[in-house]
This record gives structure tokens, C-alpha cells and sequence, in this order.
């Protein structure tokens, strides 16, 4: 089994910035791919970025440009460096992991 923490929210004025981390526990060696969902409020959740343990990395279209997906491999954790952000960007994010349950997430608002 594979936990997930998420940390790093907080609220944030629209064209600031934000690092998320996600520190992975137990059986981590299992993990090929990893990735940060978000879930707007009253919306369904979506796919923001994924990478996966040797580095190749997707971005949903909308967030390209703005978001950073990267990764430590020796600390287990997973980062998404988020810049220029918008009040649409609000939600709750997720870490997740092939194989893994979800995780509480972290919320971020942006403030008009």
C-alpha cells in the first residue's frame, strides 16, 4: 500500500505563486506514475499534471505555461510549482498514485 500527504495550499492573491508538495509512504518502489488532480467547488475533479518515475511528464492543456510538475525521487515527493495563478484555479488539490488511495488534499484559493 502507498499513502499520500499533500501540504503546501494556502490562500494566495490572483498572479502570485505556490509550491504543493506530496510525500509518498509505504510501498513507494510500487509507484510508476504520479500526479496532481484538483476539484473546484462543485465541480468534478481533473487532471491538472502527471509524471512518472523516470521523468516523463504530461500536462492537462489548460494548465501548461503556468504549472511545474517535478519530482525528488530520494525523498519520495512530488512538487507542483504553480505561477500566475487565478481565481478559477481554486479548488481542493490531490496527490495521487497508480495503485494508491486518495488523500485529504490541500486546498488553494485565489482571491480576486
Amino acid at each position: 500500500q502507498v499513502q499520500l500527504v499533500e501540504s503546501g495550499g494556502g490562500l494566495v492573491q490572483s498572479g502570485g505563486s505556490l509550491r504543493l508538495s506530496c510525500a509518498a509512504s509505504g510501498n513507494i518502489f510500487s509507484i510508476n506514475v504520479m500526479g496532481w488532480y484538483r476539484q473546484p467547488p462543485g465541480k468534478q475533479r481533473e487532471l491538472v499534471a502527471t509524471i512518472t518515475r523516470t521523468g516523463n511528464i504530461y500536462y492537462a492543456d489548460s494548465r501548461q505555461g503556468r504549472f511545474t510538475i517535478s519530482r525528488d525521487n530520494a525523498k519520495n515527493t512530488v512538487y507542483l510549482q504553480m505561477n500566475s495563478l487565478r481565481p478559477e484555479d481554486t479548488a481542493v488539490y490531490y496527490c495521487h498514485a497508480d495503485g494508491a488511495p486518495w488523500g485529504q488534499g490541500t486546498q488553494v484559493t485565489v482571491s480576486s
